[in-house]
């Protein structure tokens, strides 16, 4: 059925309040050897802002425990990791033949199906020091078998792009596979190789994006990113403006 890379170990539960919080537990219980956590079900899934993850059975739902000292932007960096090894793992299962759906991954680490949206991603960590943090959580929600029909985006699933949904623990080691190989390229080589990759997997670049900050909505051309990964957007007055953290929204789809 498939493996985890080496050095890492398995943990599959039936249920479980978060990933992410049974990561944070392997954490303040001084486990030192890094972890992938993957539930059946979870009770208070949660995504980014404090939000709430649809967690229903079938769905990959999945936390890489990561008990390596990392400066904050090293962490940040391995989201776009962790964005591209998700997009593989989708490219895997709908196929890359010419009639396959499109994959694609909206900044920094949503991939999408046809633009609708068909994974998440969340990181938490916590600090040793003000330079460092003790351990990583990584935690990936995937849509193998359904999808919520609430979200202010189109959203999508394996199953209703391919009509086959796989199993979440063959999902799982798909998904570990790829995220080592970007791993260690991001190790050996560098972030400027995992952004060089990430852009050859960006949705709407060059074209006209919203991204929604705390503060307000800032409307424009998505022209690049720069070499932290933060967005840069042209505003119609002809303004360069550099955004590290917004809900990005494509007027044309509503994604």
């Amino acid at each position: 059925m498939g493996q985890l890379p080496d050095s890492y170990q398995l943990l599959h539960l039936e249920t479980v309040d978060s990933t992410n919080e049974q990561a944070r537990r392997l954490a303040d219980d001084g486990v030192r050897v890094p972890h992938w956590i993957v539930a059946d079900q979870q009770t208070l899934g949660r995504g980014r802002r404090g939000r709430t993850w649809d967690s229903p059975n079938g769905n990959l739902m999945t936390t890489l425990y990561l008990p390596v000292a990392l400066t904050p932007e090293q962490a940040g960096q391995l989201s776009f990791v962790a964005g591209l090894a998700l997009h593989q793992t989708v490219r895997h299962f709908v196929g890359d033949a010419a009639e396959a759906p499109n994959v694609s991954v909206k900044w920094p680490n949503d991939v999408l199906i046809d633009g609708a949206k068909i994974s998440g991603i969340l990181l938490e960590t916590a600090s040793s020091t003000h330079q460092q943090v003790a351990w990583l959580a990584i935690g990936m929600g995937l849509n193998l078998k359904s999808f919520p029909d609430d979200t202010p985006y189109p959203a999508s699933s394996i199953y209703h792009a391919t009509g086959q949904a796989p199993d979440n623990v063959q999902a799982l080691y798909v998904l570990a596979q790829s995220f080592e190989r970007f791993y260690q390229q991001w190790k050996s080589v560098g972030f400027a190789s995992i952004l060089t990759a990430w852009r050859q997997t960006a949705f709407n670049l060059g074209q006209g994006i919203i991204a929604r900050l705390e503060t307000g909505e800032i409307e424009g051309i998505f022209e690049d990113i720069d070499e932290t990964g933060a967005i840069i957007l042209r505003t119609p007055d002809g303004q360069k403006r550099v955004i590290s953290a917004a809900d990005i929204f494509f007027p044309n789809i509503g994604a």
